[in-house]
């Protein structure tokens, strides 16, 4: 099975409203005013729509077509700036200097991170949060290759500047805080001012 149907049918299947990523919710006072925001492997694009009601535009991508259908269904109906897309990010990654934001929640591609940085305008966002290798639950992939290494959110973005970052392991009293997960805010260095 393709890794496009394999999605498809999880999404064909999953019942109830998907909240956006704790990591965008809990710090939107962080966003811009206005701008260009990116929902990367967006899903039913819970990040998209929140993006979308603090005023950003919004593309959303994911590589497949089911959840991609929905999202354009609710964006249609609430009458949200979302462009919602079937894209294989790998494959087509964002172009450099596109987005004042970017969003990525539940899903790791290191190969596609530098990309990323470069898709980012000067002063832009990006909010990051999945699945740690250290962790206490059944909760996400089970292949080390699809979850964090410790503070390795930290090392895949050490070209910005660390705005949050978060990442509890199994340290004290595990059944309280944050885990299973990391969450990492970063911002690209704005252009230095130009001299007279």
């Amino acid at each position: 099975m393709s890794i496009k149907a394999k999605w498809n049918e999880r999404y064909r299947v999953a019942t109830g409203e998907r909240q956006a990523a704790q990591v965008l919710k809990e710090n939107l006072h962080l966003l811009p005013d206005h701008g260009r925001a990116l929902d990367l492997a967006c899903g039913l694009g819970a990040n998209a729509i929140l993006l979308a009601q603090q005023g950003l535009e919004v593309d959303a991508w994911d590589i497949a077509d089911v959840p991609i259908a929905a999202l354009q269904d609710v964006a249609l109906k609430r009458q949200l700036s979302i462009q919602a897309e079937v894209r294989d990010v790998e494959a087509h990654p964002p172009k450099r200097e596109t987005f004042d934001v970017i969003v990525v929640s539940y899903f790791l591609d290191r190969n596609i991170v530098p990309a990323l940085i470069h898709a980012l305008k000067p002063g832009g966002l990006i909010y990051y949060q999945t699945f740690t290798q250290q962790h206490v639950s059944d909760r996400g992939p089970q292949g080390a290759a699809f979850r964090l290494a410790d503070q390795e959110l930290l090392h895949l973005f050490s070209g910005l500047q660390v705005l949050f970052y978060r990442e509890e392991g199994r340290i004290g009293d595990v059944h309280k805080g944050l885990r299973d997960e990391a969450m990492f805010i970063g911002r690209k260095n704005a252009l230095p001012p130009e001299r007279a």
